[in-house]
């Protein structure tokens, strides 16, 4: 199972909403100052509060510091900072994953060479305690997998250090390339560049909640107030209890022109290819004429292997593909003694349910062939030991 974060970004997202709503979750904000102030940033404190908007409660947090400390860095300064601290190495190098994406997309929009770059808002204390403090508190809760909701974009116009600037503004929408966003009707920055930067960093994908049993929830209440919906950012943690990956892509294609036995191999280099799972069914297709339906399961870094896959073995010309959530049982692999030798035996479990136990179709094989007896004699014996330990 795997520690998943899911963020709803109902109003949008900026970095002190996500130290909020990460803090609401469970996280000790005393231990996150403590363990910030390895970052050599001078004076600053954490002011965090109970606040409550359109009657949902929450938490709202404030970095309290001078407010030109730090204009005007470069980033090597800034990484420079965050490698110097003793932080954990994958709060590092998650931190400095999101000032890079920061700096990228602001020397593009100011058409300068990123080492060039002055970070202005982004480089000031409170920016780096946001940035910093969120991948940490990520790492304090035990969260492995980010997942994101689309991204809504505000309209209107923001005034910053370079003067009245569009909203979206050019770094968010720099940023949010290739990521799912949608426009509202509200005068309003709702996604900020320091929260864009922070999930298109982190987040593996954007879209709907993963299947995932939720443990905690936190609210992350923003400083405007707006008339129509809650300035909120909702994290919800949890476990997601699918096995390898809870979001996969389902990739299918109809055949009635290759020959029965190419289907082997074809199975064979899919699976070489990352396919979870593989199967045929017959069907009928156009003019009655009797095809095979072939149906991939694979995670989604997958996918392209699988298409080539698919075009090189088979004689289809295009492949279908949706994307799906799927609930897997927690499994393990045990080995029990038997009057036949050592078998494996695969385990899966549910909550406080009872486990199924299943022996090893190879195991049971090669000693059903070994001692002469029937296959399903090696496996009940193989299931019978694995009941006697459970027993002990």
């Amino acid at each position: 199972m795997a520690r998943i974060a899911y963020f709803d970004c109902p109003s949008g997202i900026a970095g002190d909403m996500t130290l909020a709503a990460l803090l609401d979750c469970g996280a000790d904000s005393a231990v996150l100052a403590d363990r910030l102030r390895s970052l050599k940033l001078g004076p600053w404190s954490l002011n965090v509060t109970d606040d409550e908007d359109h009657g949902i409660g929450g938490l709202h947090v404030e970095v309290i510091a001078d407010a030109e400390q730090g204009h005007g860095r470069h980033l090597h300064h800034i990484v420079e900072i965050i490698s110097s601290s003793d932080l954990p190495v994958r709060v590092k190098e998650q931190s400095i994953a999101v000032f890079r994406r920061l700096g990228e997309a602001e020397a593009s929009i100011h058409r300068v060479d990123i080492e060039r770059l002055h970070f202005h808002e982004v480089g000031a204390v409170d920016a780096i305690v946001d940035i910093v403090g969120s991948c940490l508190l990520l790492d304090l809760l035990g969260v492995e997998r980010v997942v994101c909701s689309p991204l809504p974009m505000g309209r209107g116009f923001v005034e910053c250090m370079h003067g009245v600037i569009p909203l979206p503004a050019p770094a968010t929408v720099e940023l949010t390339r290739g990521v799912p966003t949608y426009g509202v009707e509200l005068e309003a920055e709702l996604v900020t560049p320091t929260g864009a930067a922070l999930m298109v960093s982190l987040a593996e994908r954007f879209g709907s909640q993963s299947a995932m049993r939720v443990q905690s929830v936190g609210y992350g209440i923003g400083k405007r107030r707006f008339a129509d919906r809650p300035n909120v950012l909702r994290v919800m943690i949890g476990e997601s209890g699918m096995g390898e990956d809870g979001h996969i892509v389902v990739v299918e294609t109809s055949i009635d022109d290759l020959s029965p036995q190419f289907y082997d191999i074809a199975m064979d280099r899919l699976f070489n290819a990352g396919a979870l799972d593989v199967h045929t069914t017959a069907i009928s297709m156009k003019k009655n004429r009797p095809g095979t339906l072939l149906t991939v399961l694979c995670p989604e870094s997958a996918v392209t292997d699988i298409a080539e896959v698919l075009f090189a073995e088979t004689t289809t010309l295009g492949v279908r593909m949706y994307r799906c959530d799927r609930l897997c049982m927690e499994r393990s692999t045990v080995v029990v003694a038997t009057e036949y030798g050592p078998i494996r035996i695969k385990v899966a479990t549910w909550g406080t349910g009872t486990p199924k136990a299943m022996p090893e179709y190879e195991d049971v094989k090669a000693a059903a062939l070994k001692h002469g007896v029937p296959a399903r004699v090696v496996g009940d014996a193989a299931v019978a030991a694995y009941r006697r330990t459970e027993e002990v």
